[in-house]
């Protein structure tokens, strides 16, 4: 398990034991290859379409893992492309997904409270903070992006200083983009919920398993998972592993794994949060070039984090690459630059990968001649979008004569653009990761950089 280093695993009571691994084989439906919010939303979407279904979700280690239960706690209708690079597949694209990426933001409430899971969701919107002459420039540019996803002033718009502070303050911020389709949450909670879920559902989970292989299917033989300690036949095997897709077989340059690290601070008194704000919890970052990201969580700590960790050669992933002194030094200090009248210590330093397509386009695709399916590549926004690929999988399964709102969607059927082969992936994303430190650098001192033209054309 991720451990006591990780926030949001410690506050788990009591601490979730392993579910038995796979011993033998099985034979099912659908078998699902990663225990994180995809896998775990695919498996509840096909039991609610259709409850006579055999689901079976193996995963290495235990549900929620990986990015699912270790991220931000941004469930938000971010989308990682561009409105620009959508519209190029269909002139409606961007609206149509950002109408349903809002509505799923409210729906996810709407879902964990039926199903009982407390998650400590709670709807305040976000607040991206301009802290220098750039940063407003960009977010005025963000309010018209929104809009071309199809967003109201009521979804966005920009406040000045005074309106901005109403809602949280920062140091040296003029002004903030307000988004209200944004809420906090607790995603070990919510991970570790949702398998409660799917198994009272009728599926099998399967932790402590690895998957070592994936036979494709024939016209005369079913798709066949081969795993440490079985094997598992089904109709359709769908691969939900996300970050750590590059540990499969044949998969190192299908994404990057990317490295994104956390810190949170001990519980911060009242008077601490009557000076700053943040009265109604929304998430928070500013607009600097290298993302961070924030919440105030339900014990009124700060649960803060950032990228900046290198990529690794190969797209190795490995525990070790999950704290970086350094990385975590420069989270803290750039939370106090936030909030300098920040009393207390921090408390929990964690971190993992997240997977980053080449085109930065999520993926969702199901090929029936192999019987095999594929969804991810959220590059960070995944807890609501996970959901979105789930239903959009779960309805070509079970209805593949049939469209759907989630069918049509423009990361349905994308074809995969793979990374370039090393040394140049490796040189290219730590350079994308310099470009974006040097020019914040710059920034902050006033200056203009030519080192955030650079990082756009090279993600282009």
């Amino acid at each position: 398990m991720p451990g006591p280093d990780s926030l949001w695993w410690s506050a788990l009571e009591p601490s979730p034991s392993a579910r038995p691994p796979l011993q033998g084989h099985a034979d099912v439906d659908v078998a699902i290859i990663g225990g994180g919010f995809s896998g775990l939303w695919t498996a509840r979407e096909l039991l609610r379409r259709d409850p006579t279904l055999h689901v079976a979700v193996l995963e290495r280690d235990v549900c929620g893992f990986g990015a699912s239960g270790r991220n931000g706690g941004w469930a938000s209708a971010l989308y990682p492309q561009s409105a620009a690079a959508v519209a190029r597949i269909a002139p409606d694209a961007p609206a149509r997904l950002g109408a349903v990426l809002r509505r799923a933001v409210i729906e996810l409430g709407d879902e964990l409270e039926r199903d009982g899971i407390e998650a400590d969701f709670h709807r305040g919107g976000t607040l991206t903070f301009a802290r220098n002459d750039f940063q407003v420039a960009r977010l005025h540019d963000e309010v018209e992006e929104a809009r071309a996803w199809g967003a109201s002033s009521d979804d966005v718009t920009w406040l000045d200083g005074d309106a901005a502070r109403e809602h949280g303050r920062v140091a040296g911020a003029v002004g903030a983009l307000y988004a209200r389709h944004c809420a906090r949450v607790q995603p070990a909670r919510l991970v570790r919920g949702l398998a409660e879920v799917v198994e009272r559902l009728g599926a099998r989970i399967y932790e402590g398993t690895a998957v070592t292989r994936v036979l494709p299917g024939t016209p005369r033989r079913r798709p066949t998972v081969v795993t440490i300690g079985g094997s598992v036949h089904a109709t359709i095997v769908v691969r939900a592993t996300e970050g750590y897709t590059p540990t499969l077989p044949h998969e190192r340059r299908s994404v990057a794994p990317l490295y994104s690290l956390m810190i949170a601070t001990a519980p911060l008194p009242s008077s601490f949060w009557d000076h700053v704000g943040f009265g109604d919890a929304p998430t928070f970052n500013d607009g600097r070039n290298l993302l961070i990201y924030g919440q105030r969580t339900a014990d009124d700590r700060i649960a803060f984090g950032g990228r900046g960790a290198p990529y690794h050669f190969g797209s190795v992933v490995e525990p070790r690459f999950d704290h970086v002194d350094k990385v975590f030094e420069l989270l803290a200090a750039t939370l106090r630059e936030l909030f300098p009248e920040m009393p207390g210590l921090i408390t929990h330093r964690w971190g993992g990968p997240l997977a980053m397509p080449r085109d930065l386009s999520p993926r969702v695709d199901l090929d029936r001649v192999s019987g095999l399916a594929v969804l991810g590549g959220y590059t960070g926004d995944g807890v609501v979008l996970s959901r979105v690929a789930a239903q959009a999988l779960a309805d070509l399964i079970c209805a593949p004569e049939t469209s759907s709102e989630f069918t049509e969607l423009p990361f349905v059927g994308h074809p995969l653009r793979r990374w370039e082969r090393e040394p140049w992936r490796w040189l290219g994303i730590n350079a994308g990761l310099v470009a974006a430190t040097w020019a914040d650098h710059q920034e902050r001192r006033g200056r203009s950089s030519r080192a955030a033209t650079f990082l756009e054309r090279l993600m282009s």
